[in-house]
């Protein structure tokens, strides 16, 4: 049997000092206390992940007159839109917002990007965009334009989660009214497509109709983790200048790489970033309705996003969860994450923080 050494009793005498007694419950390092006093109420208690009202990250809810919608006083508005009347291949993510709701412990404090979103930002859940059918996705459409454009004229941030990715563009008709914008881009799929089935608006071609509309800046857009057999539709991409980085591709460029490229493309434009949760392999995203093996882990996903920090966001969103195709909730735990990873950006974009106060 190995030698097992006592911790020497000045030692033990320390930390029993340090960490038990009155002290049981202090916490010593600076930084840590800060974030501490800034989610445990002085009795030492933290709101229950499982108990009350869900919200998307927990944030706190506003009901929202959609007649007359008052966003006084916030930077950021998260959006569910529960539409997926785009898609070409397994339908629900019209549940995604839901899903994306009952997900607990996200946050609420980002250690990697050192924020607390839901406190640094004033941010609210506004509900789901009040569509008018359940049956017409021109309507639909048109109903994601009028929500969103009214959170933009209010000078909020919207960040959205879908819902199908044709909700992308009816998104950028309201955020990028006044001049187009870069576009970072997570996905397997480039969604420049043309018409499918005899309809151009589905969920493979928004970003084709967002630049011929003059919606976004394809000299300075980036769609990165592109994979699978449709490759042959998205001609459009390299066609318009956009920069296409393939899931093959990520391994020998390495995410740092990646970053940078990101970076050095948009500068300190306005962005707006859309993530596909189908960017994922499927051994982690299973729930979604266009799955592609070969594609990101969640810790390269989350190394990537998370070296967005100071990019001059002005919305984005999270799209295409489709949680009955996921009975362990995997897919709809890391689309949460990665929206909170997308908020917690928000913090330290130059548009969303000089909205403050």
């Amino acid at each position: 049997m190995a030698n097992r050494e006592p911790v020497p009793p000045e030692e033990l005498a320390r930390l029993r000092a340090k960490y038990s007694g009155d002290n049981v419950g202090v916490i010593h390092q600076p930084e840590f206390a800060r974030v501490a006093s800034r989610v445990i109420d002085p009795s030492g208690t933290r709101s229950a992940p499982f108990a009350g009202l869900t919200s998307l990250l927990s944030a706190p809810t506003r009901r929202i007159d959609w007649s007359a919608p008052d966003f006084a006083g916030l930077q950021v508005a998260l959006l569910g839109v529960p539409m997926d009347l785009g898609v070409s291949n397994r339908n629900g993510s019209r549940f995604g917002p839901r899903a994306l709701r009952t997900i607990e412990r996200i946050g609420p404090y980002n250690p990697n990007l050192d924020c607390i979103p839901t406190v640094d930002l004033a941010v609210a859940d506004v509900g789901d965009v009040p569509f008018r059918s359940r049956f017409s996705l021109e309507t639909a459409h048109e109903d994601i334009t009028r929500a969103v454009a009214a959170i933009v004229a209010a000078g909020v941030a919207p960040l959205s989660v879908g819902g199908d990715h044709s909700i992308s563009l009816p998104i950028l008709r309201a955020v990028a009214a006044d001049g187009p914008v870069c576009l970072v881009h997570i996905d397997a799929h480039c969604d420049t497509g043309g018409a499918f089935d005899g309809e151009r608006f589905h969920h493979g071609g928004p970003f084709r109709h967002a630049v011929l509309e003059g919606l976004i800046d394809p000299a300075h857009t980036i769609q990165i983790g592109i994979r699978g057999s449709s490759e042959y539709l998205w001609e459009f991409s390299v066609d318009s200048g956009m920069t296409v980085i393939h899931a093959e591709e990520i391994g020998g460029l390495g995410i740092p790489a990646v970053i940078e490229t990101v970076r050095s493309l948009v500068g300190n434009r306005p962005v707006y970033l859309s993530y596909d949760i189908d960017s994922l392999d499927p051994a982690f995203a299973p729930g979604t309705g266009t799955p592609e093996i070969g594609g990101l882990t969640t810790r390269e996903a989350l190394e990537l996003v998370r070296g967005f920090r100071g990019l001059n966001l002005v919305g984005g969103d999270l799209v295409e969860v489709a949680p009955q195709y996921d009975a362990t909730t995997n897919t709809a735990h890391a689309g949460a994450q990665l929206l909170f990873e997308i908020l917690s950006l928000m913090v330290f974009s130059p548009s969303i923080g000089a909205r403050a106060g």
